[in-house]
């Protein structure tokens, strides 16, 4: 290149003093840059490092406003100047340098912190302009070139500083490229990188290396390197168009996003001032990038044009890498936004830069005046602009996808990890007879709780106060608490609505219930008791929560999500280190429904205190060990009264729990813990007859009608079957009067076992009812296959007994009353104890299954013909005494489980027979014959139900 014409030599001579003014976008776009940068450190809150900023940003305009009077000639000086000072300090760096997190990159003299690495960066960018402006050969410059960037980047590595040795890579390859170095031999420089860079993992630092593997496997997990990536999201995403800046939870968001100042500034910036401040710094730094590339364009030399495109590089990878990385689009780089993040050296290097840059476009500009000659341009700079900018405005569009499509997501997953909620339980919904006669109710209290992170000295007294302890005490509590809430007292509702009203900062009051059953022992195993949820519970209901209270039998579990409500809580905003900060939001527990049953609180007393009468027994007479007495609706199922005897309390269960009366209970006789309507069987003996008459009625083997001999026995084979008393010969109707076992005998040989085993079944034998009570035995029906299966044997007079209820055949008491139901209406229904629940402000009757007609009803009249004739001249003519038309059913079983082998009492009736309203049947495990036992247990709860029907039948509302 021919240098100017002597007669300008004067005026060469003063354009180190060059009088045009700067570039006015390239230095608006540094002063927005640095104004940004400035506010994202002071919506931070550290006045600190804001100053520390503020200082090394004028620092900076002093050397911009210095290097901008530098003229092309000076270049070579500066360049090997900061070069070597440079190396120098790397060197240094590795001898004494300050070490942070295993990585020394840092020199402290004494209270200025200085990285030597951003220094290197403007001194190899300058003699890379040197060495690859001259005129010599391609190769030679290439050499120099690669000599003059190995030396400061190797140094880097070791400091280990990969992101900024990444970075002075990138900018050696630039300057190459526009230094005009062939392409092609560059393309194998990279090919050849490219296949080795798997080979340098092992250079990694565990943390880098895991860096890497999250962003390769997408992870955010909170516990492990990926975290940064969900942070850097959630900012991004919580910041919003606008940012809201001063609100807590900004603050306490910002706290969570890892290096905020420096390499995660962008995203900070975002955070705190919303995508508008992001968009504003991208464009700055975009035009900042194309405002140096026309610095690039107006220079004098060579080396001026590689100066300014150098840096244009410089500045659009560090750009372009820092926002990837604040956008997870690439591993977390630790590369600063320039001039943006926080760092002494990067922004004076950065601004200084600029300053010479700038002087070096305007002495170009004054050059061009005189000289038409201008030296060869660096290449692809402009193409290189467009694909930066282009890379810049696509990341800027992720950017606002991200916030739209996955906001809410984002910023629902930012406030859950600020916040460390404690359940405040839901009251239990009450349990109530049909007429709304509590059963079953939480006594309520209120529990003082406190965060003692935030609860202020000077509210310890007035906390004592209120709660009627000494201050001494609260504040012992308060320092000994392992958990983030502690329990201060539990008071009253009227008094803890004082406390309430203090509204003392970190205390709040949560609902603590008990729960009570005022009929204690009268419907203990009915409506069961509540505890602590097991494996079981969780698995049924996987929503529940640690130490839920639920329904641990009876009606309690059956309707544990009715009765349960939903849990509220309190929650606490906590820092990144899990202290507490300041109060979260509340959402206050919705109490369960109120459930309402088909007992009749009346009649269930009274059915107990019979059954309770029938096993203390009379003098002279049998003393069972157990029993279980029901009283329904044959038409729709609803249970009016169950009584199950010996009963438990379900107050001992507690919580607390009564120890005391448990293992009292635990040691008493009769299964307690059992409901004995549903879940203990035994032979029905006579009342069996219900279903064998049917069985015959739907296929005959003796006419119904047809009078056959009885007597006092019977004889098949070589075994003689007995009656109960000689009788004379009987039809149907009248062997169903007097349960005539010998004519049973005969009609069970007559059939065989299957006619009796199908009907017994379409009855609802050997099935589970399908009541809304857990634990439901099904009884058992066994047939001569099913025996044979199990290894015994069914023999002639298995069937024979069959026919009296005996043999392979155990039932509950609620079965029995179920068949008695269908062969006096003719259809099965679902017994049930639920029938409603409050839902809103009325109640909403709870779905049960409707009646199932039996195929055979319309030949069922002789079987209530039989009742009837019982009830009136045979062995149930105990319900004469009753206001209405009743038809019943003695039983008498031999049960090796009854007391000493003894004989289990039944009985079963209906009323009025023509169109039961009930069905009642009683069952006295040990309890002798029929009649004199069970037949005392329901005669008296028929007479009740009759003397107050319109009150039973009527359902509150």
């Amino acid at each position: 290149m021919s240098g100017p014409p002597r007669a300008h030599a004067g005026l060469d001579r003063l354009v180190h003093r060059p009088r045009a003014a700067p570039d006015v976008p390239a230095v608006l776009a540094v002063a927005v840059l640095v104004g940004l940068g400035l506010l994202n450190l002071q919506s931070l809150g550290d006045r600190s490092i804001l100053y520390h900023q503020v200082a090394v940003d004028l620092a900076g305009v002093a050397l911009f406003c210095w290097l901008r009077r530098l003229r092309a000639d000076g270049l070579r000086w500066l360049g090997w100047s900061c070069y070597l000072v440079s190396v120098v300090l790397l060197l240094a760096v590795v001898a004494v340098g300050e070490s942070v997190n295993g990585a020394r990159r840092w020199l402290a003299l004494d209270s200025l912190t200085v990285q030597p690495s951003e220094l290197a960066k403007l001194g190899m960018l300058l003699v890379l302009a040197q060495v690859l402006a001259t005129e010599r050969g391609w190769r030679r410059r290439l050499g120099a070139a690669l000599v003059v960037s190995v030396i400061p980047i190797g140094l880097v590595v070791n400091e280990p500083d990969l992101s900024t040795a990444a970075v002075l890579c990138g900018v050696t390859v630039a300057m190459l490229v526009i230094g005009r170095i062939p392409l092609r031999v560059l393309g194998g420089f990279v090919l050849v990188a490219a296949l080795a860079a798997p080979l340098g993992e092992h250079l990694l630092r565990p943390y880098q290396a895991d860096r890497l593997h999250a962003f390769l496997s997408g992870s955010t997990s909170a516990n492990g390197p990926g975290w940064a990536i969900l942070q850097m999201h959630i900012a991004l995403a919580w910041g919003g168009l606008t940012g809201h800046g001063a609100g807590h939870l900004h603050a306490l968001v910002s706290e969570y996003l890892p290096d905020r100042e420096t390499d995660l500034a962008f995203a900070s910036l975002v955070e705190q001032h919303g995508m508008i401040a992001g968009v504003v710094a991208v464009l700055a730094a975009a035009v900042l990038i194309w405002r140096v590339v026309l610095s690039a364009r107006h220079a004098r030399t060579r080396t001026a044009g590689l100066t300014a495109g150098g840096f244009a590089a410089l500045v659009g990878i560090e750009v372009v890498v820092s926002v990837a990385g604040n956008l997870g689009l690439i591993p977390t780089a630790g590369v600063p936004f320039p001039l943006l993040s926080y760092g002494g050296t990067a922004a004076a290097v950065h601004i200084a830069t600029l300053g010479l840059v700038l002087g070096l476009r305007a002495e170009g500009e004054k050059h061009r005046l005189w000289h038409r000659q201008m030296p060869q341009l660096p290449r692809l700079l402009g193409p290189a602009a467009l694909l930066v900018t282009g890379c810049l405005m696509a990341m800027t569009g992720f950017a606002w996808n991200l916030q739209a499509d996955h906001g809410p997501q984002l910023r629902r997953a930012g406030l859950t990890q600020m916040m460390r909620c404690v359940r405040i339980p839901a009251p239990r919904g009450e349990i109530t007879d049909r007429h709304g006669a509590p059963l079953a109710i939480d006594v309520r209290q209120e529990q003082v709780d406190a965060v003692p992170a935030l609860v202020r000295s000077a509210q310890v007294r007035t906390l004592a106060a209120l709660t009627a302890r000494s201050r001494t005490a609260v504040v012992r509590q308060l320092h000994r608490a392992h958990g983030l809430t502690v329990v201060v007292a539990t008071l009253p509702p009227a008094t803890a609505a004082r406390v309430r009203a203090a509204h003392l900062a970190g205390v709040f009051l949560a609902p603590t219930t008990r729960r009570v059953y005022p009929e204690g022992a009268l419907l203990g195993p009915v409506l069961g008791w509540t505890g602590v949820a097991t494996p079981a519970d969780v698995k049924r209901w996987p929503d529940l929560p640690s130490g839920a209270i639920v329904g641990r039998t009876g009606l309690e579990e059956t309707y544990d999500p009715i009765l349960r409500g939903r849990d509220g809580r309190q929650c606490v905003y906590v820092d990144p280190a899990g202290r507490p900060v300041a109060m979260g939001p509340s959402t206050p527990p919705v109490p369960g429904s109120r459930l309402r049953l088909t007992l009749d609180l009346g009649l269930q007393r009274e059915l107990t205190r019979q059954l309770a009468s029938a096993l203390r027994g009379e003098p002279g007479q049998p003393r069972g060990d157990l029993g279980g007495a029901v009283v329904m609706n044959p038409k729709n199922g609803q249970v009016y009264a169950m009584a199950s005897l010996p009963s438990y309390d379900d107050n001992v269960f507690g919580p607390p729990v009564h120890q005391r009366a448990l293992a009292t209970l635990s040691k008493q006789q009769g299964n307690p813990v059992l409901e004995h309507v549903t879940q203990v069987v035994a032979p029905p003996g006579s009342t069996f007859k219900l279903v064998v008459a049917s069985a015959d009625l739907k296929h005959p083997a003796i006419q119904p009608e047809e009078v056959i001999p009885t007597g006092g026995s019977w004889t098949l084979g070589d075994h003689t079957f007995h009656n109960w008393m000689v009788l004379p010969p009987q039809n149907l109707v009248q062997a169903l009067a007097w349960s005539n076992d010998v004519y049973f005998y005969q009609l069970a040989w007559a059939m065989g076992p299957q006619p009796i085993i199908t009907t017994a079944r379409q009855l609802g034998v050997g099935a589970a009812t399908g009541i809304d009570l857990p634990g439901e035995s099904s009884g058992f029906l066994g047939t001569p296959s099913s025996v044979a299966k199990a290894g015994g044997t069914w023999y002639p007079g298995s069937t024979v007994v069959l026919g009296i209820g005996q043999g392979y055949l155990d039932v509950t008491p609620l079965q029995d009353a179920l068949w008695t139901a269908g062969v006096t209406t003719g259809a099965l229904v679902t017994p049930h104890l639920g029938l409603s629940y409050r839902s809103g402000s009325g109640f909403t009757r709870l779905p049960m299954p409707g009646a199932h007609p039996l195929s055979f009803a319309d030949k069922l009249g002789l079987v209530r013909a039989g009742m009837r004739a019982a009830a009136t001249s045979g062995t149930a003519s105990i319900l004469a005494a009753l206001p209405v038309a009743a038809g019943g059913k003695t039983g008498s079983a031999q049960d090796p489980a009854a007391p000493s082998g003894g004989t289990d009492s039944w009985f079963t009736a209906a009323a009025p027979l023509h169109r039961p309203d009930i069905v009642a049947t009683g069952f006295v495990r040990g309890g002798g014959e029929g009649v004199t036992t069970s037949g005392r247990v329901v005669l008296p709860a028929m007479e009740y139900f009759f003397a107050h029907r319109a009150a039973i039948l009527r359902t509150g509302r």
